[in-house]
């Protein structure tokens, strides 16, 4: 089976809410399935029913969490001696050299990647590009309106 990578805080962030799932959720709709089934009819009881369908919700989710944590090789970018290569888990400062904007990106795993906070997954276009080179290096990516070039700033062991 083929290991996906995952930063040290992408599996903490999922042994949290698998946690939680366990010990806070399960027990609390454990306990509501009960109280709905007081209730009487289980056919016209929507309480019972919700109940139910959030259960089903809590226990795929813990699975989906379960699976990705068996299947992930945590890779702690600090443990790695620093270098101006671009691996999985550094924070790299790109430059645009069309626009002349400079970006900053972590590169992550899928789970983790959210562009909002500069979370970029390794199998993105731009980190696909990135990967393997060094500061100084300029790169071609290619974006949906065309192709843009970069040029490889700063490499960050965070």
């Amino acid at each position: 089976m083929k290991k996906v990578p995952m930063t040290v805080e992408g599996e903490a962030r999922l042994r949290v809410e698998l946690n939680h799932l366990k010990t806070v959720v399960r027990p609390r709709v454990i306990a509501d399935i009960a109280t709905a089934r007081e209730h009487g009819d289980l056919k016209e009881n929507a309480e019972y029913h919700a109940a139910r369908e959030e259960q089903s919700f809590a226990e795929g989710r813990i699975k989906e969490i379960e699976g990705k944590l068996s299947d992930s090789q945590v890779i702690d970018v600090k443990s790695v001696p620093a270098s101006s290569k671009v691996i999985f888990g550094t924070t790299v400062t790109l430059f645009n050299v069309d626009t002349e904007d400079t970006v900053t990106y972590k590169i992550v795993g899928d789970d983790e990647a959210d562009v909002k906070v500069k979370k970029i997954s390794y199998a993105s276009p731009i980190a696909k590009a990135i990967i393997g080179k060094e500061e100084g290096d300029e790169v071609v990516v290619k974006i949906p309106s065309g192709e843009a070039t970069y040029e490889i700033e700063k490499v960050q062991y965070l």
